[in-house]
């Protein structure tokens, strides 16, 4: 059975992670509105992503014989100033995820609840991955610039890590 603090926190986790889906799929409208297809398919993946990620949260409630929850999600952003501030809040979201994450794994540890904390251990090592990922993303739009072609380039760059990334999932 899991405590009724653990089962809140990963109710509310299974909020953020919809939000973040949510996030992601209206920045891919946005992103496919501006031509940048690479983009489009990119934070499309991502909304995927984070949609697995909150159904596995689903799951693992249910398992532990909880009540999961699906929570309202607020209404994302429609409007981004440009593709460097959509991206900044991209690494921006996914910090706050991991340090909501961190947050349920010493829950957890403070609930003596070890089965919570090595679930949890897969979303640990998911988040490094995920702010690494945007760090390095935002770390290549630095370096193409804001020049007038500065567009196309990133939108190459971000299509190229996606294609990595698809690759990567097809072989696991």
């Amino acid at each position: 059975m899991i405590s009724e603090k653990v089962l809140t926190a990963l109710n509310n986790q299974i909020g953020l992670e919809g939000y973040a889906s949510f996030l992601y799929l209206s920045m891919s409208s946005l992103c496919d509105n501006e031509g940048l297809s690479g983009c489009a398919a990119f934070m499309r993946r991502q909304s995927e992503e984070e949609r697995e990620h909150m159904i596995k949260l689903f799951d693992y409630i249910s398992e532990r014989d909880g009540h999961a929850l699906t929570p309202a999600i607020a209404q994302v952003p429609i409007a981004f100033e440009s593709i460097q501030e959509l991206f900044k809040l991209v690494y921006a979201h996914e910090q706050k995820v991991t340090k909501s994450i961190n947050e349920i794994v010493t829950l957890a540890n403070t609930e003596n609840d070890y089965a919570t904390h090595l679930f949890l251990q897969w979303y640990v090592g998911e988040q490094q991955e995920e702010e690494a990922s945007m760090r390095m993303i935002l770390d290549r739009i630095k370096l193409i610039g804001l020049g007038p072609q500065s567009l196309y380039y990133i939108d190459k760059e971000i299509d190229k890590i996606n294609n990595v990334a698809l690759a990567a999932e097809s072989t696991n």
